[in-house]
This record gives C-alpha cells, sequence and structure tokens, in this order.
C-alpha cells in the first residue's frame, strides 16, 4: 500500500487514476479524486495517517463535485460517496461528512423517475437524471439495487431521513416484482410508473448488472441490526433460487460454478463463470455465520459448502493459467450431473477455458475479498 500510494502521490494526487505505464494522472472519472477518496478509509486502517491528513486536506481544498457531466449514479454513489464516509466514520472529521452530504444532495435526483427506480446517470450540477444511450428506457438491477447502505449511512450521521427515503422506496418497489425463485433479470424498465424486467442484453446472473444487488440484500439486513427481515428473506430466497437454478458443476474435476440464463430463450443455460461472482464465496459464507435458523442448520451448511466450492473454483482460474492471473470470464465449462462429490486435482482434460474476447485481467477485488471469508 505505501508503495502503491506514494507512485499515486508522486505522479497523480488527486487525479481519478494513474496510468499503470505512463504514470500520468487521469480525471476518467469527472475529476472527484476517486483513487484518493476510495483509498481514505484504508488509509486510516493501515496507520497512514500522515498520508490520511494529507488526502484530508486535498478533500477539503479541492473537492469539487460542481460536475457538469452525467456520471453514473452507482458508481460515484459507492466510490466517491461510499468513500467519504467510510472516512468519516473513522476519523469523525467534518469535513467528509459535509462533502458526502454535499454530493448525496446531488446523486439524489436520480431517483425522481416514474417509478422511483433510479435512472443510471445523473448531472451532479445540474440534475439532471437519465438511463445510458443505448438503453434509454431500462436501468440495471445491480445499479438500482446497490446505492441504499450508502444513502442510509449518509442519512444516520445526517439525522435526516431525506437521504434514505427514496432509496428504501426504490427497493421496495423492485421487491415488489417478486419474481420466481428471488432470481432477478439485469434489465429494469423504469420508466413507466410500474416497472417490469427489460430485455436489453438482460440475463438472470449474479455476474454483472446483478452481482451487488444480491449482496446488498444480506448488508442491509445486517446493517439495519437484523431488524428488517425483508432484506434476509429476499436474500434467502435468492440464493436458494441460485441453488436450484445456476450453480452446476463441472467435469472432470467437480468445479462448482454459477451459470446464466439469458432473457427469452428457454431457460437453456449459458455455462460461463466471471471473475466477479467470485465475491460469492465471501457473500454465502457471510450469510451462513449470520443465518438466523443457526451456522448448524442445514442451509448454513449447505451456503457454507457452496462457499468453499466456489471459492476454490476461482483458485483454480487463477492457478491454471500461464500467468497466475484469472480471466475475466471462463467459459466451456464440460458439464456434469450436479451430484456434489469432493474436489479431485485437475485432470488433463481441461474443466473450463478463458473466454477468447474476455481472457484479460481488470484487477478486480472480487478474488481478494472471498479469501478473507
Amino acid at each position: 500500500m505505501v508503495h502503491a500510494w506514494n507512485a499515486y502521490r508522486t505522479h497523480a494526487f488527486g487525479y481519478d487514476e494513474i496510468r499503470p505505464v505512463s504514470g500520468k494522472g487521469e480525471r476518467n472519472w469527472f475529476g472527484v479524486g476517486t483513487t484518493l477518496v476510495d483509498s481514505l478509509d484504508t488509509l486510516w486502517l493501515m496507520d497512514l495517517k500522515e498520508e490520511f491528513y494529507e488526502a484530508r486536506d486535498w478533500v477539503r481544498d479541492s473537492l469539487s463535485h460542481e460536475v457538469d457531466e452525467l456520471v453514473s449514479t452507482f458508481e460515484t454513489t459507492i466510490r466517491s460517496m461510499g468513500g467519504l464516509l467510510s472516512a468519516y466514520y473513522w476519523s469523525k472529521d467534518e469535513v467528509f461528512k459535509e462533502k458526502a452530504e454535499d454530493i448525496g444532495r446531488r446523486l439524489i435526483r436520480a431517483f425522481d423517475s416514474p417509478s422511483g427506480i433510479p435512472y443510471c446517470q445523473v448531472n451532479l450540477k445540474t440534475g439532471e437524471a437519465v438511463n445510458e444511450k443505448w438503453s434509454p428506457r431500462e436501468t440495471q438491477v445491480a445499479a438500482a439495487g446497490t446505492l441504499q447502505l450508502e444513502f442510509r449511512e449518509l442519512s444516520r450521521v445526517t439525522n435526516n431521513s431525506f437521504y434514505s427515503d427514496k432509496p428504501d422506496r426504490a427497493l421496495d418497489v423492485l421487491y415488489s416484482m417478486n419474481p420466481k425463485n428471488g432470481l432477478y433479470y439485469t434489465a429494469i424498465k423504469n420508466t413507466n410508473k410500474s416497472p417490469s424486467f427489460g430485455i436489453v442484453s438482460s440475463r438472470l446472473t449474479f455476474g454483472g448488472r446483478a452481482d451487488s444487488f444480491y449482496e446488498y440484500m444480506l448488508k442491509l439486513w445486517l446493517q439495519g441490526g437484523k431488524t428488517q427481515p425483508k432484506y434476509r428473506d429476499a436474500y434467502d430466497k435468492a440464493i436458494e433460487g441460485m441453488h436450484t437454478v445456476l450453480l452446476k458443476y463441472s467435469s472432470p474435476s467437480n468445479l462448482a460454478y454459477l451459470a446464466k440464463i439469458k432473457y427469452n430463450n428457454g431457460g437453456r443455460l449459458i455455462h460461463e463463470f466471471e471473475h466477479l461472482e467470485c465475491f460469492m464465496g465471501g457473500l454465502l459464507a457471510l450469510g451462513a455465520h449470520t443465518d438466523p435458523l443457526g451456522v448448524d442448520s442445514e442451509r448454513a451448511k449447505r451456503d457454507m459448502k457452496t462457499a468453499k466450492d466456489l471459492t476454490y473454483t476461482c483458485y483454480q482460474m487463477y492457478s491454471t493459467t500461464e500467468t497466475g492471473l484469472g480471466p475475466e470470464i471462463a467459459y466451456k465449462f464440460n458439464k456434469r450431473s450436479d451430484k456434489k462429490g469432493e474436489h479431485d486435482i485437475l485432470h488433463k482434460e481441461k474443466d473450463f477455458e478463458p473466454k477468447g474476447d474476455a481472457a484479460h485481467y481488470l484487477l478486480r477485488p472480487e478474488d481478494y475479498r472471498r479469501s478473507h471469508l
């Protein structure tokens, strides 16, 4: 962390990102210091206080959210507002709360859609809110259901329910759709009063455009002190659906993976597993250890086993490549029966391959996150 931070500080301090080869700073997240803000809680937790307070001074003196461009509602909420709220939680420095409330006031306007389900993008200066150009009538379920932790925390620290009312209602609207097996198609039509599932690149998956929606079900229940069972119920229903519909095991090595189903394709499975889905090992373990039925219940033991199985697959996605880096998507899984035997070492016959157009590595944190649970 010290090495990485010093490089960022030297070459790109205050920029959104540092380019790994040239070392130059880049404002590709609209100049809101994304790397700096997203690193604040890590600096604090690693006791890098000198670096933390230098970054705090930049936030106080230079950070502006007066951005006359459309930004991602989802990404800006979890990275910018989430980073500021985390820094305030640890340090209690009022600068971070003030900046978090400033950006929260701007982002909340994304929820002013006919259905109450937020638009994908919002102009931080003007308040204009729209969906992506390639899908103007639809948002993604992760983009709509992965905002509530941050807005509820902002509401708590400011003692103002204004920031949580609309996000909570949006989630209630999503839950009212009540899909079979608790699994949501990724595309949600949000421009009519009553939402419905969309069709543009829509699929049942725990990967991109859906992943964190299921994560927040469990974490909202935990954030609320386990007093709001609707969130835990939604999580448990979705995980039951995952086991019934999407969880598969490969041949010859019996590797667990989560398949996908495209919208309107007759329920046919796509046997791919995304690097993004490696977070499921950690999520399932957290769910098992907090299960209201008890950690020794059959459900919790099932979920813990699946957590370990998926984590082992993610390990194999790294260990079987020449570079030791996992691909963005693994595919061509050799399908086998759903019998869940013990793991065996990989045979000469491959269980999967890196997908040609998604064989790259994006430094994603999901595999690291699951390893700590």
